[in-house]
C-alpha cells in the first residue's frame, strides 16, 4: 500500500507488572467489545512499534485506559517516561472523573507533564450490564459534572468523548454550552450493536457533527468482528466524514484492543483503500495533519 507519514491519535499501553489496571490485573469482565483474555498481558512501546512497523508511523497518541483509579495522574507520569525514552506517546489523554469536587487539582497534576493534552471520561451508557461505563444516563447534564468539565475550559484541555450514538443528541447540548472546548469523538461513535442500528448511527452522527468544535476518530469497526472487511466497514468511514467533513476526521487504531480482531496493518490498509480516490491534502489530513491540530502535536 502507499506509504505517507501517519499519526496514530488512539492507542493505548499497559504494564501489569509494575500498574494496576482493574480490568486487565483482576481479571477478564463482561465487555462492550467481548472476551478480551487475548491481550489481558502487558503492551509495552516496544510491542506497538512492532506492530505498527510496516506502516510509517510518525507520532501516536495515548488514551486513558482504566489505571489505577485511586491514581489517575500516575498514568501520564509512567507515560511521559516512556516518552521521554522512546520518543513515544507524543500526546497523552489521561484520565478524571470530572464530578468530583477536587477534579481541578487533579488536572493541574496531570499539567506537570509535558505530552498531557486532556482528558477521557468514558460516558457509554448502555441497558446491556457488559456494554455500560457509567450507573446512570446523562451525567453529562447534572450540575456536579458540569463544574468539572469547566474545569477543562478553564485550562484549554480537550475532552475526548467515548458514548453510543443514542447519547450524541446529550452532548451535541454540552458542545454548545462550552464552544471553547475542543470534544474529539472516539471510535466513530462506538457502533457495536450491529448493522441494523446504521440508520440510527447515521443519524446520531449528523447531529452531533453540527458542533463545530466537535471532532471525530474514525476507528474501532471492527471491534467484536473478527472478519470484518474493508467493504464492511466503508459504508461507516464514508457516513462519519460526510458527516464531519474531511477537516474534522482522522483515522485511528485503537491498538492493541482491537488487535483482537485484526492486524495494524488491516486496519490502515483499509483506511488507505477507502480515500484512495481521496485528493492528496485530504489524505494528509485524515492520516496526520488533523492530528497535529487537534491533539497540538
Amino acid at each position: 500500500m502507499d506509504q505517507f507519514p501517519i499519526i496514530d491519535p488512539h492507542f493505548h499501553l499497559w504494564d501489569l507488572d509494575n500498574n494496576y489496571y482493574p480490568w486487565l490485573s483482576d481479571g477478564v469482565k463482561p465487555s462492550a467489545f467481548g472476551d478480551y483474555t487475548a491481550i489481558n498481558r502487558t503492551y509495552l512501546i516496544e510491542d506497538f512499534l512492532a506492530d505498527a512497523r510496516n506502516q510509517k508511523l510518525v507520532k501516536a497518541v495515548h488514551l486513558d485506559v482504566g489505571y489505577d483509579p485511586s491514581d489517575p495522574a500516575g498514568e501520564t507520569r509512567w507515560l511521559q517516561a516512556v516518552a521521554d525514552k522512546h520518543g513515544f506517546p507524543h500526546g497523552i489523554v489521561g484520565y478524571a472523573d470530572l464530578r468530583k469536587k477536587d477534579v481541578g487539582d487533579l488536572l493541574d497534576e496531570h499539567m506537570q507533564y509535558a505530552n498531557f493534552r486532556g482528558i477521557r471520561q468514558s460516558m457509554n451508557f448502555h441497558p446491556d450490564p457488559a456494554k455500560t461505563y457509567l450507573t446512570e444516563a446523562e451525567v453529562s447534564r447534572t450540575p456536579e459534572w458540569r463544574r468539572g468539565f469547566r474545569e477543562l475550559a478553564r485550562r484549554g484541555l480537550s475532552f475526548d468523548l467515548q458514548l453510543y450514538y443514542w447519547q450524541m443528541e446529550e452532548f451535541l447540548e454540552l458542545a454548545g454550552d462550552f464552544p471553547d472546548v475542543q470534544i474529539i469523538l472516539n471510535h466513530t461513535g462506538m457502533q457495536v450493536d450491529g448493522p441494523e442500528h446504521f440508520e440510527g448511527w447515521c443519524k446520531g452522527m449528523k447531529t452531533l457533527s453540527q458542533a463545530p468544535n466537535v471532532a471525530c476518530k474514525i476507528s474501532g469497526l471492527g471491534m467484536g468482528n473478527s472478519t470484518w472487511s474493508t467493504e464492511e466497514i466503508r459504508p461507516y468511514v464514508e457516513e462519519a466524514i460526510a458527516a464531519f467533513g474531511v477537516e474534522r476526521c482522522m483515522f485511528a487504531s485503537n491498538f492493541p484492543v482491537d488487535r483482537l480482531f485484526s492486524s495494524y496493518d488491516a486496519i490502515f490498509n483499509a483506511f488507505k483503500e477507502i480515500t484512495k480516490s481521496y485528493a492528496e491534502d485530504e489524505r494528509k489530513a485524515l492520516f496526520h495533519d488533523n492530528a497535529v491540530r487537534y491533539y497540538r502535536l
